[in-house]
This record gives C-alpha cells, structure tokens and sequence, in this order.
C-alpha cells in the first residue's frame, strides 16, 4: 500500500468565486497538503474539489461539485456543503423541549431535513486560513439567530477543516448556544474515488463497523428500533460492492430506492475518532478511511442524483454516481428518547470530529 508522500504543501489561498443576490461575495479557498488538494467555497462551506493520487499518482478530484455557484443553487441534493442546524431527517418538522413544541421548515416533504429549507447548506460562511506546525487549513464560522428555520436559541458554529502532513482531511465541528436546543452537524460530500465523472461508484467496496442500523418507515423517519443487520443487505461488517445487493427485495431498501440508512457504529458516541468505515475503488486502488466521534453514520447511496445538472468534469451526475458517509447522531434524535441526545445547552460546547484518511494501492 502507498501513501501520499507529495512533499508540496501550499497554505490557504482564496480567490473571488462569485457573488449572491444580496452582493455578498463567495470566495473560494485553496489548500494543498501531503499529496490532497482540497477547494472550498465560503458558500455552504461546499468542498467544491478533493483531489487525490491513484496507485499511479495520478491525480483526481473524488467529490462530486460543479464548476460554478449556479449549480448549487439549482441543486437540492447538498453536494459537498456543510449541514445543519441538524444533519439528517426530524419528523413532521416538530420536535418538544423543556414543554415547548417547536416547529421547523419543512425541507423533505412533511419533514425537515438538513436544518430545514435555508439550512448551513445555504449561508455564506465567514472564513479564514491558517498554516501551522506542519498543518494547513480553514476555520468556518457562522452565527445561526435565534428562531432561525423554526430552532431555539442563537447558535454561534465554529468549524475547522485541516489538512495533515499525512493528507488526512480532518473535520472539527464546536457550537455554542443561549437557550436549550438541537444540534446534528456534518459534511455532505458525495464521494466517487474513481473521479467525480467516472460514472457508478457502486462498484466501490464498503465496510462499516456497525452491527445494528435505524431501520425507517416510508418517509424514511427511524421508527425507534435498533435492527440487527445480520443476513440482510444492510451487513457491510466485512467488505462488501455498495451495488452488490442494492436491487434485493428488501422493504427497506424499496423505501429509499436503495441505502440511505444510519448505522448504529459499534463503538457508540467516543470522545476521540474512531475508525468506523471504509470505501475502496478496486478501478483506480483509492480508499477512504473515516473515523469519528460520531454514535453513528448515514450511508446514501445517491439514489436521487436527477442526471440534469452537469458536474465539474463535464458529466452529468446520476443514481449512484456519488456515494455518502455521513457520520452524525441519529436522525429523529429529538423526537426519539431513546437514541442519543442532540441537546446542547447554555454553558455546554457541542464538539464533533471526523476524520478522512486516503491512500492507493
């Protein structure tokens, strides 16, 4: 197995990128270090690009973007952005805290998903550079009012991408809030690690360290079980192709017209990163290893990639042309007392961290 050994590491840079109806101004950031190249947009804190060496040390961009602000505007499938206020599905929009019923933007139908119709995905977020001890990156941040899409408290969110000697893309979400409220923070890049335009990435190899998922009813709401995946499509305990058992009759998989589930990691919520999965492209020998904090991961296998709007590589992105690993609470959490809370209150800091490890072989 190879690692990234490119010597090249380039501080943050930005450039104009573009500018919102309100003339607001989305820049875009540059960064590069021990073999991983990685753009960002101040807009939705999106990873417009993240290229990576194959076994050949070639390099290609393995996230799923478009060239210019259009495209995400015009998308509704979060393509790289940060999400929140609460990553993830809450049911009919509603939620009760302390005796208060809250009541959210629907984003998915009767539901709201992903913090609701102008979630983090939607914000410019404010960021600067940073280059130290051998490490390069960005710190995000974004004061989200009290109210803001149906959420108590005003929350102030200070994320961190760093870039490692190693390559690694590490991720460190922290919020803080004046009243009782939920948080569910995560990063929603669509991962291809044969390129962003080479077609299905089905025939990628998953692993995840989780013996039980979120089994979810049509709307794909957690209807409170913790089902065991044993002899069912849902067992990637050992390496398995994502596309392999994708089509199977299986209720759930017919819910979301393939996986787009969260599995309970084995490890439970930690107070360090974790290895909890891996995805390998057998064509081009990349892998991505994660590890988190996080109770749990949503595994989306972007069944609802329309095939209309055209990627950065020129090619239109459709049905499992990008893959998801979301790591996260669960989703439903406030509505669900027996899954991991998602209440962050006065006085208390929510931290998260996930990181992405890459290598080819």
């Amino acid at each position: 197995m190879t690692t990234h050994t490119d010597p090249q590491t380039s501080p943050p840079v930005s450039e104009p990128f573009a500018r919102l109806d309100d003339g607001s101004e989305v820049r875009r950031w540059h960064l590069r270090n021990g073999g991983t190249r990685l753009s960002v947009l101040s807009y939705g804190g999106i990873v417009q690009s993240l290229e990576l060496p194959d076994r050949h040390g070639r390099h290609a961009n393995v996230a799923l973007g478009f060239d210019g602000l259009d495209g995400y505007l015009a998308s509704e499938g979060f393509l790289g952005a940060l999400v929140g206020r609460y990553g993830n599905r809450i049911a009919h929009g509603r939620f009760e805290l302390d005796g208060t019923r809250h009541f959210l933007s629907l984003a998915d139908g009767a539901h709201t998903l992903h913090g609701g119709a102008q979630g983090f995905d939607r914000r410019n977020w404010q960021v600067h550079g940073f280059a130290r001890g051998g490490d390069v990156g960005l710190v995000l941040t974004l004061t989200s009012p009290d109210g803001d899409m149906g959420f108590p408290g005003t929350l102030r969110v200070r994320v961190v991408y760093t870039l490692t000697p190693r390559g690694d893309w590490r991720i460190d979400y922290e919020a803080v809030t004046d009243r009782p409220t939920v948080v569910n923070l995560t990063s929603h890049v669509y991962w291809n690690l044969a390129g962003e335009s080479a077609g299905s990435a089905l025939d990628h190899e998953l692993s995840i360290a989780a013996s039980r998922m979120t089994p979810v009813t049509t709307g794909l709401i957690p209807t409170g079980r913790l089902a065991p995946v044993t002899r069912t499509p849902f067992d990637f305990r050992v390496p398995r192709p994502v596309g392999a058992r994708i089509s199977a009759d299986d209720p759930q998989l017919r819910h979301a017209g393939g996986y787009d589930h969260n599995w309970v990691l084995d490890k439970g919520l930690t107070a360090a990163p974790l290895p909890v999965a891996t995805l390998r492209d057998p064509r081009s020998g990349r892998t991505l290893r994660i590890a988190t904090t996080e109770p749990g991961i949503q595994f989306y296998s972007g069944n609802s990639l329309p095939g209309t709007l055209v990627g950065s590589g020129g090619r239109t992105y459709g049905p499992g042309d990008g893959l998801c690993l979301e790591t996260q609470h669960y989703p439903d959490s406030p509505n669900r007392p027996g899954f991991p809370s998602t209440v962050l209150r006065p006085g208390e800091t929510y931290r998260s961290s996930t990181v992405h490890s890459f290598s080819a072989a």
